[in-house]
């Protein structure tokens, strides 16, 4: 449904239309600033983005939440000079994370993962560097890049010291934590479940299984492109990246890459979880029908005594006997307690 909404509302539209396509995340949308240098910082939120450029000083962060505003997302994007094809693919938050490059200014778009009660909740984050300003572009103003206001706002590490781009490093490094923090909540549910699918194997721990292995191969998925993207801006030397950050980049596009083997080996893992539990589920329907096929191969025998002293002839002999009735019944119980321990005997039933 989610592809088929994506195509419906781009079928027939021309290159650049702007359509919002995802799930609506907030009321209304805003538009936060943050300019900050070695000796300051200043935040505030505007309705017009056109405040940004004209009282821009030092490095300036323009951080827009609310997609599902178009109105909102073209006029940032006017007053930066961005092409309407870059606000279409921030617009549509199915879109493949990448990079970018255009004559003044890089678009990096990713994707995040939010861990929540119902697994990892995942967002599009579009990010553009344009000099002295980096945007981002959230479906809703969660706290992914808190850590960051925080760290500009404390003045720790670098970050006030340094350049626009060391923000966009900084703003990708927290995408790609969240899916550390993600796949460490998948596998936290991942060891409860292994303790389920051995003790008691139900329609609930399958449901679980599956809706974790989407998990992962969303997480997987958005890993992918990125690792492409991690390496354009780690070995692109381009021309808004200071030579100095590549130590940086190129950590994040390990990360990725260690993100990537994580979500192998949890599909691996639970893979192989949906197999034990197919093997129990399995094991458990033989044992029922092993107990179903020993009762009627019991009663069986008992089922032909009956049947031979049912036929009703005149000339049966034990039916006018008075020991007929008893004796019939000792032979029914008599065969089936043979049975039951010839089953004994063979290990088929308790043995003990």
């Amino acid at each position: 449904m989610r592809f088929a909404k994506r195509r419906q509302a781009h079928t027939g539209a021309p290159p650049g239309t702007l359509v919002h396509v995802g799930s609506r995340r907030v009321e209304r949308a805003r538009v936060r600033v943050v300019s900050y240098g070695p000796e300051f910082v200043e935040e505030r939120e505007v309705a017009d983005p056109a405040d940004c450029i004209a009282n821009a000083r030092g490095v300036t962060w323009v951080a827009v939440s609310g997609l599902h505003e178009v109105d909102a997302v073209r006029t940032v994007g006017e007053c930066f000079g961005l092409h309407p094809l870059v606000l279409e693919d921030v617009l549509d938050t199915g879109q493949r994370p990448k990079v970018e490059i255009f004559e003044d200014y890089i678009v990096c778009i990713a994707r995040s993962f939010e861990p929540d009660e119902d697994g990892a909740t995942p967002q599009q984050v579009s990010l553009v560097l344009k000099p002295p300003f980096v945007l981002s572009f959230e479906e809703s103003a969660g706290s992914l890049f808190n850590p960051i206001r925080g760290r500009i706002e404390s003045g720790l590490g670098r970050i006030r010291a340094s350049g626009p781009d060391y923000l966009l490093y900084a703003l990708l490094d927290s995408v790609v934590d969240s899916w550390f923090t993600s796949l460490d909540h998948i596998t936290e549910q991942t060891e409860e479940l292994e303790q389920a699918v051995v003790s008691e194997p139900n329609g609930e721990t399958l449901r679980l299984i599956h809706h974790l292995r989407s998990e992962v191969a969303d997480i997987r998925r958005a890993a992918g492109p990125m690792r492409e993207a991690a390496g354009l801006l780690w070995r692109g030397e381009l021309e808004f990246i200071n030579p100095d950050l590549e130590l940086y980049l190129r950590d994040v596009y390990d990360h990725v890459i260690h993100v990537e083997e994580l979500t192998e080996d949890l599909r691996d893992i639970l893979m192989g979880m949906l197999d034990i539990y197919l093997s129990g589920i399995s094991n458990r329907m033989n044992e029922i029908m092993k107990v179903l096929t020993m009762i009627a191969t019991i009663f069986i025998p008992a089922t032909f005594v009956a049947g031979v002293y049912g036929m009703n002839f005149d000339y049966m002999p034990e039916l006018r006997q008075p020991w007929g009735y008893p004796v019939a019944l000792g032979i029914m119980l008599a065969i089936g307690v043979g049975m039951l321990l010839y089953f004994r005997r063979k290990g088929w039933i308790w043995s003990g």
